[in-house]
């Protein structure tokens, strides 16, 4: 096929796109999107943040990373798919533990403890950021309300994750004495785990979205997963490089 007759058959609203356009889709939104292209990104892992500024996105970020296993939880609740909720009940354990594998919130955790911030307040989420929570409960919300496929959609972001993780590692045991590589022992784990939830995530949206209505939905869910992400860092820049820290956030000791 041409290059104008492909661009024809992408922009028709009504024609299914073959499974390949349907993922190159998916990531030109990562692509465009994704929030390793934000400036506070961009300023942690270049060194440019003060431990403070580390702190509070470590704070913030867990509220995140304690909403996942419950819109996992969500995510389940609605299906009738014995095979869909078996494998996806591996991101759960993923992020709560079982056994003697810690979990990522665990891991998350040692990360705010090595920082030097108080894990009791740390898990009380009481000095996040508004717009953080905000964002995070919307995430959780539009789980499970949307379309079981476009629900799952929304979790594709992880095949842009692995990235942003290296990127991570690197840049924070290079350039911020108070990181240890122990405390970086989320992000590695991730490495392994983010690609093989996606790729099952990738391979259920490609096979359950079964008109181009669900198709564009589902492209539309993994921009509103970037937005949610995006909107995060926007806050945090808002307060911690701004200066516009809300009453009742958590303030770095100078």
């Amino acid at each position: 096929m041409g290059s104008a007759a492909l661009a024809e058959k992408v922009s028709a609203p009504t024609d299914l796109l073959t499974p390949e356009e349907f993922e190159a889709a998916i990531r030109a939104v990562g692509a465009e999107r994704y929030h390793d292209k934000h400036i506070f990104h961009k300023m942690l892992h270049g060194g440019q943040m003060n431990k403070g500024q580390v702190q509070a996105w470590a704070l913030n970020r867990y509220c995140y990373q304690d909403a996942v296993p419950r819109k996992d939880a969500a995510l389940m609740a609605r299906t009738d798919d014995r095979a869909l909720r078996r494998e996806w009940i591996h991101r759960m354990h993923d992020h709560d533990g079982l056994e003697e594998e810690e979990g990522g919130i665990e891991r998350w955790l040692v990360l705010t403890d090595g920082l030097g911030l108080d894990r009791s307040y740390v898990i009380a989420k009481d000095g996040a950021l508004p717009a953080t929570r905000f964002a995070v409960e919307a995430y959780v919300r539009y789980v499970t309300e949307q379309p079981l496929v476009v629900a799952v959609a929304s979790s594709l972001t992880e095949l842009f994750a692995p990235k942003i993780h290296r990127e991570r590692i690197s840049g924070m045991l290079e350039n911020y004495s108070f990181v240890s590589d122990d405390v970086m022992a989320y992000f590695k784990r991730r490495l392994s785990q983010a690609p093989r939830d996606a790729d099952f995530a990738l391979d259920y949206v490609k096979t359950h979205a079964k008109t181009r209505a669900e198709q564009d939905a589902c492209v539309k869910a993994v921009q509103f997963k970037c937005n949610v992400l995006w909107a995060q860092l926007d806050a945090l820049y808002l307060a911690y490089v701004q200066g516009m820290i809300p009453p009742g956030a958590f303030v770095p000791k100078p």
